[in-house]
């Protein structure tokens, strides 16, 4: 037992001589060596591209969702989806019994009304002709014979419009085409009960002209004021491949929508019936030429939730610029924001630089 005491001993004093040599550790050394070297390069100006790509899609020229004007029950249908129409050609007829009811009804008030005025335009005449032996007929009555006939006139025209009004209603139960093109949906059958609805409600038959299309393509704000609207366009469809259209610019809609871009239209002819609205595109869009813009390498942008920005090197330290991205190439992408050309950057940036901190 003294011996594993007086072993165990020596080991704690062997381990305590070994601790008392140990030296510290230098931890601002191991910092320095690993810290992280930064590659540092500068913002270019070049002149933009000759066009930009696009997407785009295809809408019909004119389109309509058909509603009802009256309430009635659909008795005949003449057209399917996919049926070729002409204008004014006659698409399905309504079912009113009751709007039958009341045009009678006011045709037979309007003829009443007829007979009245008729009366009293015959009895203002006898009069006028009795008048012209003096004194047989007093001024007072001739003047209201001539005021009865007026009122009973005023009367047979006001029942004449409200029949007039009555037979209008009754021609609404009849539905033309507005235009040339196809019927692309049909959501009614016969005997359904239709309404007079809101554009959120589900149309009884939508119409599209498709013979022309336009191809609608938004321009981004920082763009809108480089586009060139003379030069013809070139654009190819998802859907066919290698197939080529070119065409110019129709219209544009001169203001900025929700999405901050200006939408531009393109009429394209659609002889052949091959494209459909719907349809998606890539779109070259011809620049003006001479302008230029700011290009960083694509590393250089630093993509959060937030925002994106670049990292600009001032005095030796780290400014956060915040940017917004334009044409993107395969090394480098255009950006917009509060830099110039020539200025400094971190070319592989990361969000582990914060405002301030100094870069060597």
């Amino acid at each position: 037992m003294k011996t594993k005491l007086i072993i165990l001993a020596s080991i704690a004093c062997f381990f305590a001589a070994c601790s008392g040599n140990q030296k510290p550790v230098d931890l601002t050394e191991a910092k320095a060596t690993d810290a992280k070297k930064y590659e540092i390069g500068s913002i270019t100006e070049k002149a933009l591209s000759s066009y930009a790509r696009l997407p785009g899609i295809l809408n019909p020229f004119n389109e309509v969702n058909l509603f009802p004007k009256v309430n009635g029950f659909v008795k005949q249908i003449f057209v399917d989806r996919g049926s070729q129409v002409s204008k004014g050609q006659l698409l399905l007829t309504l079912e009113a019994p009751e709007m039958e009811s009341q045009l009678q009804a006011a045709n037979s008030r309007f003829m009443q009304a007829l007979e009245t005025a008729s009366a009293s335009k015959e009895k203002y005449n006898r009069l006028k002709q009795a008048a012209a032996e003096p004194g047989s007929v007093s001024p007072l009555d001739l003047d209201n014979a001539i005021s009865r006939m007026k009122a009973d006139m005023a009367i047979a025209n006001s029942e004449k419009s409200n029949m007039q009004s009555v037979r209008t209603m009754q021609g609404y139960l009849r539905i033309y085409a507005p235009f040339d093109g196809m019927i692309v949906q049909r959501n009614v059958s016969p005997g359904a009960l239709v309404a007079p609805g809101k554009a959120t409600d589900q149309p009884m038959l939508v119409l599209q002209d498709t013979r022309k299309l336009r191809l609608e393509v938004a321009i981004p704000e920082n763009y809108v004021d480089k586009v060139d609207l003379k030069q013809a366009v070139s654009f190819t469809f998802n859907a066919m491949p290698g197939t080529e259209h070119s065409a110019k610019i129709s219209r544009s809609a001169n203001a900025l929508g929700s999405m901050r871009s200006e939408a531009i239209e393109i009429d394209v002819l659609n002889k052949d019936g091959q494209l459909k609205p719907g349809m998606y595109g890539e779109v070259k869009i011809p620049m003006l030429s001479g302008a230029k813009s700011l290009l960083v390498p694509n590393s250089a942008i630093v993509r959060s939730t937030e925002k994106k920005y670049v990292i600009v090197v001032k005095n030796g330290k780290a400014q956060l610029v915040d940017v917004k991205e334009g044409l993107a190439g395969k090394d480098s992408t255009e950006v917009f924001g509060a830099i110039s050309a020539g200025d400094k950057i971190i070319m592989n940036a990361s969000d582990d630089l914060k405002d301030g901190d100094v870069v060597k």
